[in-house]
């Protein structure tokens, strides 16, 4: 038996089009991915109170398909929350360096994004940009859990920007 587009109703061809999803495979991934995010927690400082508060059944972070992780190879998202110090950097870079492709970075808080109020120590890093590329800054000292759900949600619409578009779109900051 064959199946002619033409042989159906125009009743049944509105059917068809409003049950139908089309989308290509790329945005399928893309899709899947933002919604299934594994961070890596990197906390440094008070902001990683904060950020554990995001898992707590208050904020409950899994709603959003974001489970975090213990370890950096079971991970594709990093939260870099508090004071990046020039001896950390290092460990930083190898532990970004063993997450497995596609993966992202979110700084959290003033310290992690630009250095905040220890940004003249000759020992504090001015920014975790400076060490790995950063998709998503979320400013203050120290955000609250739901500036974080936000910079997640951010980060899942740049995840399918770019499955939608074919490229990975850069940030800069000059802080």
């Amino acid at each position: 038996m064959e199946f002619h587009l033409e042989d159906i109703s125009p009743d049944e061809k509105a059917e068809l089009s409003r049950n139908v999803f089309m989308t290509t495979l790329e945005q399928m991934k893309g899709w899947s991915r933002s919604n299934s995010l594994w961070p890596l927690t990197f906390g440094l400082a008070c902001c990683a109170i904060e950020m554990m508060g995001v898992g707590s059944s208050y904020y409950d972070s899994d709603r959003f398909g974001s489970f975090f992780r213990p370890s950096p190879r079971q991970s594709d998202v990093m939260i870099v929350s508090g004071t990046v110090t020039k001896k950390m950097a290092p460990v930083l870079r190898r532990l970004y360096d063993q997450m497995p492709e596609p993966k992202w970075v979110i700084a959290m808080g003033s310290c992690a994004t630009a250095g905040g109020p220890y940004v003249k120590s000759y020992c504090v890093v001015k920014g975790v940009d400076q060490i790995v590329p950063v998709d998503v800054y979320i400013p203050g000292c120290p955000p609250n859990p739901a500036a974080l759900i936000y910079g997640i949600n951010k980060l899942q619409e740049k995840i399918r920007y770019e499955a939608k578009t074919g490229r990975r779109v850069t940030t800069t900051h000059d802080g």
